[in-house]
């Protein structure tokens, strides 16, 4: 359907001329990335004409398809509004922006998470439409600031009353009376600022004393503060591979310059009319950071045994904004703000990379955006170059390998002399894996071997940060096989897959079935047709057991592969076997 403006829409005539697109090629550009995104659209030449010549503006997902079809022809990003099309995005800019100000900042995620929360009670309105939206070309700005000042020099709040809109701003399910705690907390006495909460802690799928479910999954009550809810540590500089470039450790948050706290600020209102309640935020302390890690820590077990698509997986983004927003809001010091800060930089990295894996590429953007932010507030340069790594992996896979290298890279730079060495080899491993793509073996080899020195050197008393505690050898074994695979060297791939699958595990489940479809790669294109069908018939039933649009488009490419041998009844088989898993919603 389509919604009729009064003039015809000349700003899209204009680029199309410009690209030398015709209105029938525009339409099964269309149709195709929509396809794509699993989308039935049926666009043809004379819907294009409608857009031009009566300014009709198509409804869903095919502005921005409209853009990226156009914009893949000109070779760079097409804003909607360049087409006539502004009027047609649910939300241009949330998300996307990198705000020098601590107070911007916090503004700018808890704007996103209330924006995801709309998409999910629309049934995922606001992504859909959202749909093709991604540009490798928003990274840009939020790297580069990250790599000029990759700390900020105070993040501590004040308490004050902040007049904040009630109706506006309350989600329906929880009464005005519990906007300012977050959901399963009680109220903040007075002498809260002076000692840890000792609330209890809330469980999934459990009522709160306010009666209402909390997104946050924990396990234990929290009495004092917790280690793990203190700032990352810098970490001394490490023998390694690679020399240091000279480059000092970042002062610690303790050490950092005085700054006058930034002012409470207020959150966004939702409508214009919505009455306004004076409250006092709530102080925050080190057992409410302890919380959000522990939550972090269930999600990453989740996303890797049943994938980002998996019910438990979706929590994560509802635990940023019944739980975490709240706490970004309140007030606290230096000290405790950057390690809220850095909880919540996990939280939302974890967001993007369930967004990524479940094919909600415009979604994993904005929060890996928001995520490197985070860090920076929380002083984390680790986590910050970890966030880079996820988006230097998500540029790569959507065959941008130029701009992963200099992600990757630059998480590589700003590390030297601060991260573990196994977190140093993690980034290598991420930059070899853009190489390959880029189908360059000498730079991809240099970086794998980088890698592999750096974990050589890891041992098991490093101060290594608990998100990097899916990283072994056997991960770098299963990432060095996806190398080989780009750069078409079959021995290679079946000789890292051979370690990557010695020692499956329950625990890591997408990854398996990913080593597994890598492995059925390696054998057809080393000549063997039978070993390649097991391999895959086991990739389609560890596949089916999760829930990630990733693995479902390895398998896809697989029986890509495999169709000139579609007459081999081996491989009917297998394609059989897979039918439920390509028709299914990942």
């Amino acid at each position: 359907m389509s919604r009729e403006l009064r003039e015809p829409n000349e700003k899209l005539g204009a680029v199309l001329a410009l690209a030398g697109i015709s209105n029938a090629g525009l339409a099964r550009r269309v149709n195709d990335l929509g396809a794509q995104r699993g989308l039935t659209l049926r666009y043809d030449k004379t819907s294009v004409a409608r857009w031009v010549s009566k300014g009709m503006v198509p409804q869903g997902a095919a502005p921005h398809l409209i853009a990226a079809a156009i914009g893949a022809k000109l070779g760079r990003p097409v804003p909607l509004h360049e087409i006539g099309l502004a009027d047609a995005d649910p939300a241009p800019e949330v998300g996307l922006a990198f705000p020098r100000d601590v107070g911007a900042a916090v503004r700018s995620a808890t704007d996103l998470y209330r924006l995801d929360l709309a998409g999910r009670r629309g049934g995922g309105g606001i992504w859909q439409s959202l749909a093709g939206s991604f540009s490798v070309s928003a990274y840009a700005t939020p790297a580069s600031r990250w790599l000029i000042s990759p700390a900020d020099s105070s993040v501590a709040r004040e308490p004050g009353p902040v007049r904040q809109p009630v109706a506006a701003e309350t989600p329906p399910e929880i009464p005005p009376a519990a906007v300012a705690q977050p959901v399963g907390r009680p109220a903040a006495q007075p002498s809260a600022a002076a000692q840890p909460s000792t609330a209890q802690p809330s469980t999934v799928g459990h009522r709160s004393a306010a009666g209402h479910p909390s997104a946050v999954g924990h396990r234990s009550a929290v009495t004092q503060p917790s280690a793990a809810a203190s700032p990352s540590p810098v970490v001394p500089a490490q023998p390694g591979p690679e020399t240091p470039l000279g480059q000092g450790p970042l002062p610690s948050p303790a050490q950092a310059p005085a700054q006058a706290p930034a002012p409470a600020s207020t959150p966004a209102s939702i409508g214009p009319t919505a009455p306004l309640l004076d409250v006092s935020p709530q102080r925050v302390g080190h057992s409410d950071v302890t919380k959000l890690r522990e939550a972090a820590e269930d999600a990453r077990r989740w996303d890797s045994k049943y994938g980002g698509g998996d019910w438990r997986s979706s929590m994560v983004p509802e635990c940023l904004r019944v739980d975490a927003a709240p706490l970004l809001l309140g007030s606290y010091t230096d000290e405790v703000g950057r390690a809220l800060f850095g909880a919540t930089a996990e939280l939302t990295r974890l967001a993007g990379w369930m967004a990524f894996d479940t094919g909600q590429q415009e979604a994993a953007q904005r929060y890996y955006i928001q995520a490197l932010r985070l860090a920076r507030a929380a002083a984390d340069v680790p986590l910050g170059g970890y966030v880079l790594a996820s988006m230097s992996l998500q540029a790569t896979y959507r065959d941008f390998p130029d701009e992963g290298v200099d992600l990757a890279q630059a998480a590589v730079e700003r590390n030297r002399g601060l991260a573990t060495a196994r977190t140093m080899s993690f980034f290598r491993l991420v930059e070899a894996r853009a190489h390959a793509k880029a189908g360059d073996p000498v730079a991809a080899g240099a970086a794998l071997r980088a890698a592999e020195g750096w974990l050589e050197r890891a041992r098991a008393g490093d101060a290594d940060p608990t998100w990097l505690g899916f990283y072994s050898y056997d991960r770098f074994a299963a990432d060095a096989a996806e190398c080989y695979r780009d750069l078409k060297l079959p021995r290679q791939v079946r000789r890292f897959t051979e370690q990557a699958l010695s020692r499956p595990t329950e625990e890591y489940v997408r990854s398996h079935g990913l080593r597994l479809v890598v492995s059925a790669v390696a054998e057809l294109e080393s000549g063997n047709l039978d070993a390649a069908c097991a391999a895959g018939t086991r990739a389609v039933e560890v596949a089916g057991r999760i829930s990630s649009a990733r693995t479902t488009e390895y398998v896809r490419d697989l029986l890509h592969r495999l169709e000139p041998y579609g007459d081999e009844p081996r491989v009917a088989e297998l394609r059989e076997r897979a039918r439920p898993l390509l028709v299914a919603p990942a």
